[in-house]
């Protein structure tokens, strides 16, 4: 009996945690959505809308009538926002967030989550061949291919980051605890920094075509194909997509920070570990990594460049960041090798 209770204590805990992480998805990716758009306009030397407008967005599409297609089939058109708002939700839950742990450690890895990363785009499509519109479709076989190209890189970056770690003699490289633990910056010579380094960028050139932004978001190309995969979509169901973009976006950058950058900052400026301090110190650190990243990856990008061709998008990832992530690996493989020499330089504090 005490073990059921104990079991049943935890599935609550587990049931909030999901809760309030999925809370956070929403509102931190609804707020980023804002800031996005201010910066992207003053960079851009317009005033811009609000901080607050994507949040009357989404009040305003869930205020509206739900229109099906004529030519739809309704019940896979109606399912696929709500997977994709669902499965976006469930990848955060295998992400530490700040000085908290994944809601489902120790239950998944990064294999997992690039298997489920694939999901969200996944349900896009089949909105999108559902819909029976022939934009929605064009855009659905632009998404497909993009999700084909982008896929290969971001698992080098993964096979990498566990090469190294388990070139260290580390168990479950795979896992983000471990990520964590052992920084992959550390214990590297000058090779396996800008390995690194390469991964890092590759990474973030990897982000807005996961979340279909510019100059990677030719499957909703709205001046070719008026909006692509979302034409059809309107009202509640368009509100979805809309709230599991913002979901997605928050995954994609807490993804980056869990691999590169997963340092807390309470230990450096003093504050006894796991204290109210600390931890509030160490959430709002995570906060300013998610938000500086995805202003790199998301903002800076989609401002400086123009959409580009889907055969473009293809020559880029398929070629120039595949090559460029395998050099990576190279350089980092390298770096184990010689990091026994004597004459071989350390990164200062690695």
């Amino acid at each position: 009996m005490i073990g059921a209770g104990v079991n049943m204590f935890g599935v609550v805990l587990a049931i909030i945690g999901a809760i309030l992480v999925t809370l956070f998805g929403v509102l931190f990716g609804l707020v980023f959505k804002g800031i996005d758009r201010v910066l992207s306009a003053r960079m851009q030397a317009r005033i811009g809308p609000r901080i607050r407008q994507p949040f009357w967005d989404v009040a305003k599409l869930f205020s509206k009538e739900n229109i099906l297609p004529e030519n739809a089939v309704n019940w896979m058109f109606s399912a696929a926002p709500v997977l994709a708002l669902a499965s976006s939700a469930v990848i955060l839950l295998y992400m530490p967030l700040g000085p908290f742990p994944p809601v489902l450690s120790g239950h998944g890895d990064l294999i997992l989550i690039i298997y489920l990363l694939i999901i969200p785009s996944l349900a896009m499509v089949t909105g999108g061949f559902a819909s029976g519109s022939p934009y929605a479709s064009v855009g659905a076989q632009r998404e497909m291919v993009m999700m084909m190209s982008y896929e290969f890189p971001l698992a080098v970056v993964v096979v990498s980051v566990a090469w190294k770690l388990r070139s260290l003699g580390i168990d479950n490289p795979f896992t983000l605890s471990t990520i964590a633990a052992n920084p992959i910056w550390a214990n590297s010579g000058i090779l396996g920094f800008i390995g690194v380094g390469i991964l890092l960028v590759v990474l973030l050139i990897v982000t807005p075509a996961e979340l279909s932004k510019i100059p990677f978001d030719a499957p909703e190309a709205e001046t070719e194909i008026v909006g692509g995969l979302l034409a059809e979509y309107s009202g509640r169901n368009l509100g979805l997509f809309y709230l599991a973009d913002a979901v997605k976006t928050v995954v994609m950058g807490a993804l980056l920070v869990a691999i590169f950058f997963p340092w807390g900052i309470a230990n450096v400026v003093g504050l006894a570990a796991e204290s109210a301090g600390a931890i509030a110190i160490d959430i709002a650190f995570f906060l300013l990594k998610l938000f500086l990243v995805l202003f790199v990856s998301v903002t800076v990008l989609r401002t400086s460049f123009a959409r580009l061709k889907i055969d473009q998008i293809v020559y880029m990832y398929w070629a120039s960041l595949t090559i460029a992530a395998l050099f990576g690996l190279v350089l980092i493989i390298w770096d184990a090798n010689l990091m026994g020499m004597e004459w071989y330089p350390q990164i200062p504090g690695g």
